[in-house]
């Protein structure tokens, strides 16, 4: 299979491509700055590409948005998170629609923010989206997608809870603070957090190339948990003990709607169509994913 992956630089980007290569699939980067033979260079922003290199391909994986970090968002820096997805889509939803011989899947990253903050419900692909900044981004972000159906084109929208692997993503970023023993519980500690081991996500994302499904599909555990349970396993592996509290005021204080967004909201997911269709989970729990801490 010829598969084409923008953002394929980024912390599951890089790896993914890897895995997929070692499959025996084609991989083709798409990039604003190439620095590869197997890369196609293009800038949203500005609509620059050539058209012709992008025929031929049996598969897209888009992967490519602003990261968002745990700071305080500006107008500005909402702006990019949204544009960076938006324009980003619908322009290679222009050149996937102008293409003679068009891809047969079409894979677009999204996020368990599509369903907002659920308290304690449990959620899975048939629920709707939520409120707030996330999940109208998720949502714009997944309508223009789904324009391609109308093209014979598979659309999944494959909803990441948070990514739990080596050399990134956010347990990278906690560790020096874990490491100094000064990993927190945040608000009440109760809120549920989505997530999936990275070596997980690459088998799922095989998995759906190679299945006929398509729409929403959560790419999370089968087993989310409450962050003070995170806080408590992350310390564990590192020998360490979990003793601070932060509030949820001074969170938000600090952080202003982003404390809300990112770290208080509780969205508990349940992947229904992978286990549906039988994925099964290498590392479904989290002292399982944390394998790479124990090293």
């Amino acid at each position: 299979m010829r598969i084409l992956i923008s953002g394929a630089s980024g912390f599951v980007g890089a790896p993914l491509s890897l895995f997929l290569t070692s499959l025996g699939h084609e991989v083709v980067s798409l990039s604003r700055s190439c620095q590869t033979l197997h890369c196609i260079s293009w800038n949203p922003q500005k609509k620059q590409a050539d058209l012709s290199q992008f025929e031929g391909f049996d598969a897209v994986i888009h992967l490519a948005g602003e990261p968002l970090s745990i700071s305080r968002w500006s107008h500005k820096k909402k702006q990019k998170i949204l544009s960076s997805r938006v324009l980003g889509t619908s322009f290679l939803k222009e050149i996937l629609s102008s293409l003679q011989r068009k891809p047969k899947v079409f894979i677009s990253a999204s996020a368990v923010g599509f369903y907002g903050n659920r308290g304690e419900e449990l959620i899975d692909e048939s629920d709707g989206s939520g409120l707030g900044f996330l999940s109208s981004v998720c949502l714009e972000w997944e309508k223009i997608s789904d324009d391609l159906l109308s093209l014979g084109i598979r659309v999944v929208h494959a909803r990441f809870g948070i990514v739990i692997g080596p050399n990134g993503g956010i347990v990278d970023k906690l560790l020096p603070l874990y490491r100094w023993g000064l990993g927190a519980i945040l608000g009440s500690g109760n809120q549920w957090i989505s997530w999936i081991a990275l070596q997980d996500l690459f088998h799922a994302m095989d998995f759906v190339l190679r299945k006929e499904i398509f729409g929403s599909i959560n790419f999370v555990s089968p087993c989310p948990i409450r962050q003070k349970e995170l806080s408590s396993e992350i310390a564990r592996c590192l020998h360490r003990k979990t003793f601070l509290k932060i509030p949820a005021w001074i969170l938000r204080w600090v952080l202003g709607e982003s404390a809300d967004e990112m770290l208080l909201s509780s969205t508990r997911v349940y992947p229904a169509k992978l286990l549906g269709e039988g994925f099964s989970f290498k590392y479904p729990l989290l002292s399982e994913a944390l394998h790479f801490l124990k090293k």
